[in-house]
């Protein structure tokens, strides 16, 4: 028989979730830069409610690594360097290198099909010269990837390492001359997982994070 325990009723999201939701969309898309200090009583003003929420909302985004506080200064936006920027696609190499492997073994179907969505739009994105679109539609390829696993706990690893992946595609759009090259990278890894090309699809994903650092070396300060 389970012990009374003194539950708090279900309820919906929290003010303090949502607005944790609206700073991680921001600090992903860039309205907040890096760098940029936030204030709770600015925050609290801007979302109509008290301090309360605000700071445990900041305090979320500070656990996830998103923001960082530097004592009798304030929380900050992180800003990352080249050794993050390498660090954080050597674990995504690792974390979507997993995902592959569940895809490989017997969900090729269900990542083709979730994949090609994002594929599509990155290829129109591209034709139109759209820089921002093709990067939305990187970030969708990959959070699909991760998703057709079928694994919810790579799904919950990846979401701070795609975040933090969406503040270095801004500098990455920029090295690329042609915005089809980036989409051709992405329709080549969808075609070798549905043709059940394990090797291939393998090596696509690895030269396809490797690259991505190379590309921004250049970008980001060490």
């Amino acid at each position: 028989m389970m012990s009374v325990v003194d539950f708090q009723p279900v309820d919906r999201k929290s003010t303090a979730e949502m607005i944790a939701d609206r700073l991680r969309d921001a600090i992903m898309r860039g309205s907040l830069a890096p760098g940029a200090q936030l204030g709770e009583a600015d925050l609290a003003a801007q979302f109509a409610v008290s301090r309360g929420p605000v700071r445990e909302a900041m305090q979320r985004l500070v656990s996830e690594g998103l923001l960082h506080s530097i004592r009798h200064r304030g929380i900050f936006v992180i800003e990352l360097a080249l050794d993050d920027v390498v660090d954080i696609y050597r674990a995504r190499t690792a974390l979507e290198g997993g995902a592959l492997e569940l895809i490989l073994d017997g969900r090729r179907e269900i990542a083709a099909a979730a994949l090609a969505p994002s594929v599509t739009e990155m290829t129109a994105r591209a034709e139109a010269g759209d820089a921002v679109g093709v990067s939305d539609a990187d970030q969708a390829f990959h959070e699909a990837l991760v998703r057709s696993s079928g694994s919810p706990r790579l799904v919950r690893a990846a979401r701070t390492l795609l975040i933090e992946t969406r503040m270095c595609l801004g500098a990455l759009q920029t090295t690329y001359p042609d915005l089809r090259e980036q989409a051709r990278e992405h329709v080549g890894l969808r075609e070798a997982i549905a043709a059940g090309a394990p090797e291939r699809a393998r090596k696509l994903l690895v030269e396809h994070m490797s690259d991505a650092v190379e590309r921004l070396r250049p970008q980001i300060s060490s």
